[in-house]
């Protein structure tokens, strides 16, 4: 994906409890880590308790953390945790959660994330009325990163660009590609001229 020219690498981490899928977690990516030295990792924490696996993921060599609002009782103190921990801190939204659920917490991270798709597993269709999510956050927080992940790929970068996402996640589209380069190129593209 680096070779492609992906500006960072996405890591889902699933356990199986917050989402019924079940990845990886630190050891891989402390494993991945000396493969790719210079690439940003942002982390997807699909998990239940998100707050037991700050230190092990900072150690691991996980540059941003990103967990879910609906997982946690207490986000500021996790968002501190994680900037205490030197990562940024990342907030996800599912579908179903309303955008006003994370305004409390978005002067504490340095990223909100709009779901697409239920998170916990690959190859769904693209939400498109999550965008008024993104146009909310754009409008209000206009320095924030918005991260969208869920079907994005040539067929709905425009939405998501012109809605004001400034991050984004592509897996199916991109992996499955026969030329993965062009269509970073065309995604990355379409922000760049909403920017």
């Amino acid at each position: 994906m680096m070779d492609s020219g992906a500006d960072y690498l996405h890591l889902d981490v699933m356990d199986g409890h917050f989402v019924p899928n079940l990845t990886f977690g630190h050891p891989l990516v402390k494993c991945l880590r000396p493969k790719v030295p210079r690439a940003f990792f942002d982390l997807h924490m699909m998990v239940a308790e998100p707050e037991k696996w700050v230190t092990d993921m900072a150690d691991a060599g996980a540059d941003q953390y990103t967990f879910h609002i609906e997982a946690t009782d207490n986000p500021l103190a996790l968002a501190r945790k994680i900037r205490e921990a030197g990562m940024k801190a990342g907030i996800g939204l599912k579908p179903g959660t309303p955008v006003e659920e994370v305004l409390p917490v978005v002067e504490a991270v340095d990223m909100v994330l709009v779901m697409t798709v239920e998170p916990g597993f690959g190859g769904q269709a693209f939400m498109a009325d999550m965008m008024a999510k993104v146009e909310f956050l754009r409008r209000s927080f206009p320095h924030l990163d918005i991260e969208v992940d869920g079907g994005v790929g040539p067929a709905t970068i425009d939405a998501c660009a012109k809605a004001g996402a400034n991050m984004i996640v592509s897996g199916s589209a991109v992996v499955k590609a026969n030329d993965p380069r062009a269509v970073i190129s065309q995604l990355r593209n379409s922000v760049v001229k909403e920017l």
